[in-house]
């Protein structure tokens, strides 16, 4: 797990921030967030091309990359008011999926003792099996809550006989007992999958998954507020996985499994600040990236905002600050 840099191109960090070695301890020694790539795509079912993610989403910014961020509306600055590190990408094996997430939930547990945040960037949905394992390795299986944004359940028993791939990972997680179902909430599912039995599945276990309708005539805030009050009931911890195919592919097309009918990047955007303004974030991935498929790099821009609103809200919570979306901005 030595720093390779950049699995896929040129060796650069998250908007220049300082890079660190996970071989090094003194290195990432204080941090409060590590960054790590997992250019992985041997489990995608359809479009591959998300190992190009992690070098999409760190470097899809028109501003310098100066390692600093101010935040116009949280009036913080993620990047300086926490110490933010990036690890590069793991040497990921294309050809042994299994040998590679062994290597991620490797890493992940490593980050949490040493008391920093794992952000992953991914990467297929497939890693999602492997970093969090990672982190409940360390705060306790069973005691990390999951909220996860996706078109799809990726709750599948088997994906083409195989039980790895990313439409089976949160069917793994659960199965093992890393994360309760009953602590596993999903928004933004759609479309034409999963089927009945794995739905059925997903019931039994205690899931709780927000269509995209629901969301549409309940509103967003009225599911989050929901949400909520389970993802901190009985655990100790809060895990945002991100699929980016959640948010509606005329907003968001450069992804392997294209799903119409998704929530805006706006929407997407504004969940994440609550979310990580409101709960005990112990870790985070962006994931389902695929450059090749798109458009003037808007997705790969909505992934970067994402980590960036992520990390933005984490500080203000970390200052004990609050943030209102009524008030105006030039009077805080």
């Amino acid at each position: 797990m030595a720093y390779i840099g950049n699995m896929y191109g040129p060796a650069f960090t998250f908007l220049g921030i300082p890079s660190c070695d996970l071989e090094i301890p003194e290195s990432f020694a204080g941090a409060d967030v590590v960054i790590i790539g997992a250019p992985i795509d041997s489990g995608t079912s359809f479009r591959s091309g998300a190992k190009f993610g992690p070098q999409a989403i760190r470097g899809t910014d028109y501003l310098p990359h100066d390692g600093e961020r101010p935040h116009m509306a949280l009036r913080t600055d993620g990047l300086k008011d926490l110490k933010v590190v990036d690890a590069g990408d793991l040497l990921m094996p294309p050809d042994d999926l299994v040998k590679a997430l062994k290597m991620l939930e490797e890493a992940t547990e490593k980050i949490t003792t040493s008391g920093a945040i794992p952000l992953i960037l991914g990467g297929d949905h497939s890693i999602t099996s492997a970093d969090v394992v990672g982190i409940a390795n360390k705060i306790g299986w069973g005691k990390v809550s999951m909220i996860h944004f996706d078109a799809h359940a990726d709750t599948g028993d088997t994906q083409n006989g195989s039980l790895v791939g990313h439409g089976t990972p949160m069917r793994r997680l659960i199965e093992s007992g890393a994360v309760r179902g009953d602590r596993f909430l999903q928004l933004g599912l759609r479309g034409y999958w999963p089927e009945p039995v794995t739905l059925d599945w997903m019931r039994d276990q205690k899931m709780r998954s927000y269509e995209m309708t629901e969301i549409h005539h309940r509103g967003l805030t009225a599911v989050l507020d929901e949400s909520f009050a389970t993802l901190t009931n009985e655990c100790d911890g809060v895990f945002l996985s991100v699929d980016i195919d959640v948010v509606d592919p005329g907003m968001a097309p450069g992804t392997g499994t294209p799903e119409p009918g998704g929530m805006t990047s706006r929407e997407l955007l504004e969940a994440v600040r609550r979310i990580c303004l409101e709960l005990p974030i112990v870790g985070i991935d962006v994931v389902e990236v695929a450059p090749a498929f798109d458009s003037s790099d808007i997705t790969a821009m909505l992934a970067n905002r994402v980590v960036l609103e992520a990390l933005s809200a984490i500080a203000l919570r970390r200052k004990g600050g609050t943030y209102s979306p009524v008030r105006n901005l030039l009077d805080r």
